[in-house]
């Protein structure tokens, strides 16, 4: 009884799969690295306001490098693991350098990416985030053309994950511009 039962559960999880439409796995290119150029409202209060209110908005610029290989190439028919490295600044002299991964869920042209990373923080004379071990969170929303250049929405939070006592965290949202390394330096 055990094994049919087991058996009826295998069948019914892979007519759900079956049904499930899974991201566009017969890409004929393999995905480019890409140049990221971003810009968004640093310090702003789209997740929620807290005591800690907004103070430093400024603009934040963002300049990065994806990776256009994936790091665990057995998951690359449904999420592309890719390191990322960039900078930011904002016009209160905020700065930064960092690296991390991303997961780029492609459902056709759309493209779902969440990401994480560390970096190392200058303040200048923005918000005091407590620590010079910063860490982002990120999440986009974005649209790739059929030649591979995306245009994506992405919210971020900023913190040191607790690591000092101070913690206060900024939240920023803006757009991206991803171009093929290629387009721009014409290389194949």
């Amino acid at each position: 009884m055990r094994a049919f039962r087991n058996g009826l559960l295998a069948a019914a999880l892979g007519g759900l799969f079956s049904a499930f439409p899974f991201p566009n796995v017969a890409r004929a290119e393999p995905s480019p690295d890409l140049i990221s150029v971003g810009i968004g409202a640093y310090d702003s209060v789209v997740f929620q306001p807290s005591v800690d209110t907004p103070r430093n908005r400024s603009a934040d610029f963002r300049l990065e490098y994806r990776f256009g290989y994936s790091l665990l190439s057995f998951t690359e028919p449904y999420v592309k693991f890719r390191p990322w490295v960039g900078f930011e600044t904002t016009t209160d002299g905020m700065l930064y350098g960092a690296g991390g991964i991303l997961a780029d869920v492609q459902f056709g042209p759309v493209v779902f990416t969440p990401s994480f990373g560390a970096r190392l923080w200058r303040r200048g004379g923005s918000k005091n985030l407590g620590a010079g071990v910063e860490f982002r969170s990120m999440v986009e929303l974005g649209y790739e053309f059929d030649n591979q250049m995306r245009v994506s929405a992405f919210l971020s939070h900023i913190s040191n994950g607790g690591i000092t006592r101070k913690n206060p965290g900024v939240n920023t949202a803006g757009a991206y511009l991803h171009i093929p390394f290629r387009t721009l330096f014409g290389t194949p």
